[in-house]
């Protein structure tokens, strides 16, 4: 079969789209997918380059990729609930004892997939989980956001921004969020309330009072945000845990997220989608054949939703 690996650490260059990868079969516990389309997340170059090497040794050859939709091809001893020929998606990193999404089949972990929503087609679905998830989680677990209540989400534009405007105005939030100028019109589509562009604007400077503050940024964004918490306030970072000495002095709570996939998170954010108060935003579809302009455009392009391959 055919799917996009890495025999070493690096750069782009790294990558290779190998035409004869051994197709994989399902273990106890596992499902393996047919995958029809497969999303790149930041962690998938962050596998590439060795940043988790000291937590996740990898040995080489690797198939990368997580975020998948498709259709289950073969179950795995101990399966019940699903049938071949179910349309699911889910979560197949190596992070989480899968095979890597970027591939015609992969297996899964039973725990790591769900039914796929109704209303989306196999690039949308591929779009979802990893990001979506990563929202759902921040809001609905650490944050616990509620109707009326402010939020202030560093990177709307994003993958997991695009995601995060949109469930927190589904929960009846008011919406701030940080963007480059071009996407100030983009994010207000999605339902913000206020958008600021970062690079001219000091969002510090203008907004006060917030209940939480979201960040997908990390870096100095972060200890700028705690200016705009009212005490009691929430920072949840997808980059690590914020300032403690900063959260004391301002008297709030900062949380750094790992994501955490479960078949009921996709569960729940299938119904969201369902229930039309998420649209899922998808950048650009490439072919696995260009993987490196896909990592190419994730890197350095800054798109608007998720980049995803159609397999």
């Amino acid at each position: 079969m055919k799917a996009v690996q890495i025999n070493s650490y690096g750069g782009i260059e790294v990558l290779e789209v190998n035409e004869n990868v051994p197709k994989p079969s399902a273990s106890k516990g596992q499902v393996l997918v047919e995958v029809h389309a497969a999303s790149i997340n930041p962690v998938d170059w962050k596998i590439r380059a060795g940043f988790l090497k000291e937590y996740v040794p990898l040995k080489f050859p690797v198939t990368l990729g997580g975020d998948f939709s498709g259709i289950i091809s073969e179950i795995g001893e101990g399966i019940s609930g699903f049938k071949v020929g179910d349309p699911v998606f889910g979560q197949t990193s190596i992070l989480g004892g899968g095979s890597g999404s970027f591939a015609q089949f992969a297996t899964a972990s039973i725990g790591k997939i769900s039914t796929k929503p109704k209303s989306t087609n196999d690039i949308e679905a591929a779009a979802m989980p990893l990001a979506g998830i990563s929202a759902l989680q921040a809001l609905d677990e650490h944050i616990k956001l509620k109707s009326g209540q402010k939020l202030l989400i560093h990177g709307g534009a994003g993958g997991i921004g695009t995601f995060a405007v949109q469930i927190a105005k589904s929960i009846g939030a008011y919406v701030a969020t940080t963007v480059s100028a071009k996407d100030i019109e983009y994010v207000k589509g999605l339902g913000a309330d206020q958008a600021i562009d970062y690079k001219s604007q000091s969002f510090e400077k203008i907004l006060s009072g917030f209940d939480a503050v979201f960040d997908t940024v990390g870096g100095e964004t972060s200890d700028k945000s705690f200016l705009v918490l009212k005490k009691g306030g929430i920072i949840v970072s997808m980059l690590g845990e914020p300032s403690a000495e900063l959260a004391k002095k301002y008297g709030v709570v900062v949380v750094g997220q790992n994501t955490d996939g479960t078949s009921e998170k996709l569960k729940r954010l299938a119904e969201l989608v369902d229930e039309k108060k998420i649209k899922v935003q998808v950048d650009k579809v490439f072919q696995l054949s260009e993987a490196e302009d896909a990592f190419r455009h994730l890197e350095q392009g800054h798109p608007r939703g998720k980049v995803v391959f159609k397999i």
